[in-house]
Order: structure tokens, then C-alpha cells, then sequence
């Protein structure tokens, strides 16, 4: 049986082996996959280890991307653009292909679960970390009029926004710029992890328009402070378990040529969170 796992530190929280197991299931493929906690200083020689006695692909969490760039003998393009991974798949020659899949997750999420369009549409992303740019150029690929960046340090927006200049109209800001904006944005996308430490969101209204949508990439079995802020001022809202999902369903379908469904699993996921 073809072997997979997720590499991290810590691990114990990752539902990767739960989703890839429910996609196995579903589409009838035969693969063990398990988490595996690796020490900090160790992914290279624990990656090689486990593809050298025949391991088929990894996925890759914190704090472990950078290094899987790094050991990747060649990269998709999407990758090189985020310089990080979370997918290793072993390839018929040998080589290790390196692929970020968060981007596509994201927007699946966004257009085909919630039928929320980016077509056209303008798009506000506060933070600008690197979660921020690995899903930037799929972002692009799903042709929005315009990309900004806002950033609590703003010079750190500024420069991702010019690192991706070339796929589209973009720009970088400060967070302390948003009272100046004068029109709302379509889609507000939150990157950063203020939900996460309890802390509630405080930002300018006028980013938001009447028809606005509001993603936070974040999962949480409540609403998260970003969906609390943005729910009251009439925006759609939703958490991020449906990117973590697409995410894990890209790998799956690198791996193994078969694009599994993903709504199924969503709502298990959601039921058990």
C-alpha cells in the first residue's frame, strides 16, 4: 500500500491523516497515511528517510515549507512564486516535485463551495505573510480586477505587492491607510492571526460594501472575530476549513490523478470541530 504522511512540529492537531483517509475511501485508492512529528533541525534527513523507504508524497505544515523548498529537486511554478511548499510527490524518475496547493484550495473554497465570484471583482487582503504569498498567484489566475495588501507594517506589503506586480493590477498598504480608502472592496480576505489569540477585530468600516464577502483563512468551530466583526455589517462570511480541505484535495489529486470531492469531508470536518 502506497505510503503518505504530514510532517510537522507540532503535529498532533493536523486533520490531514482524517481528510486523506476519507478521500481514499471515496475514490476507491489504496494509500496508509500517517502524521509524523519531526524535530526542527531534522526535515531534510527525516524527508529523505521516509521517501528512500518508499513513500509515494508529504504534505508539509509549520514550520517545515521553507525547508521543503529547499529539498524540492524541482518546483512548480506556483511554488517558486510563494518560495515555500506543502506538497513533495515522488516523480516516475525519482525526483522530488515541490507544489504550495493552498492557493487552489482557497479558491475553490471561495468560487465553486460558496459561489462567491472573484471574476472581475476587487479584492482586500489584510496581512501579508507567507500565507499571503502563497496564494497570491492563484488568486490572479482567477482574474480579479485588483489585488490590495494591507499590512500592519506597511513596507512588508509594498514589497510582496511588487514581487507580484506582473500578474495583475496589486498594491501594498498599511493597515493605518484603510480609514482613507473611499470604496468598499468585493472580497475581504483575512491572513493574519488576531483571531486566533482572542482579540477582536477593530477595522474601518468603508472596506466593506453592502454586497462584500469576508474570508478569514483561519477554521474555527465558532465564528471567528473577523467573521464577527464583518456578519453585522451585512457581508457573507466564512471560516477557512474549506480551503484546508481543497488544499489537501490538490495534493491528493498530484499524487494520485484523481480529484476527489470535498463538501462531504467539509461537513464532517465541521460537525466534529
Amino acid at each position: 500500500m502506497d505510503q503518505y504522511a504530514v510532517f510537522g512540529n507540532p503535529i498532533a492537531q493536523s486533520k490531514s491523516p482524517f481528510i486523506h483517509s476519507a478521500f481514499a475511501e471515496a475514490t476507491g485508492e489504496q494509500i496508509e497515511y500517517k502524521s509524523q512529528l519531526v524535530a526542527v533541525d531534522d526535515f531534510a534527513s527525516a524527508a529523505q528517510k521516509f521517501f528512500q523507504q518508499g513513500g509515494k508524497g508529504l504534505n508539509i505544515t509549520a514550520p517545515f515549507k521553507g525547508d521543503a523548498y529547499s529539498y524540492a529537486t524541482q518546483l512548480s511554478a506556483r511554488a517558486r512564486r510563494a518560495g515555500a511548499v506543502n506538497t513533495l510527490a515522488l516523480q516516475a524518475d525519482g525526483t522530488i516535485l515541490g507544489d504550495t496547493t493552498d492557493g487552489v484550495g482557497l479558491v475553490n473554497d471561495i468560487c465553486n463551495n460558496l459561489n462567491w465570484p472573484i471574476k472581475d471583482k476587487s479584492i482586500l487582503i489584510l496581512g501579508a505573510g507567507g500565507a499571503v504569498r502563497g496564494v497570491l498567484q492563484s488568486l490572479f489566475e482567477a482574474e480579479p480586477v485588483s489585488i490590495c495588501i494591507a499590512n500592519r507594517t506597511a513596507s512588508k506589503a509594498v514589497s510582496l505587492a511588487k514581487g507580484f506586480a506582473d500578474l495583475g493590477k496589486i498594491q501594498g498598504i498599511g493597515l493605518d491607510q484603510l480609514g482613507e480608502i473611499t470604496q468598499g472592496f468585493d472580497l475581504v480576505i483575512s491572513a493574519t492571526s488576531a483571531g486566533l489569540v482572542g482579540e477582536e477585530v477593530n477595522l474601518p468600516t468603508n472596506i466593506l460594501k453592502p454586497t462584500s464577502n469576508a474570508y478569514d483563512m483561519i477554521y474555527s468551530a465558532k465564528p471567528t472575530a473577523f467573521m464577527r466583526w464583518a456578519s453585522p455589517l451585512a457581508a457573507k462570511t466564512s471560516d477557512g476549513l474549506g480551503m484546508l480541505v481543497g488544499q489537501a484535495a490538490a495534493s491528493f489529486a498530484l499524487w494520485r490523478g484523481v480529484q476527489p470531492e470535498t463538501q462531504t469531508i467539509i461537513a464532517k470536518l465541521r460537525e466534529n470541530l
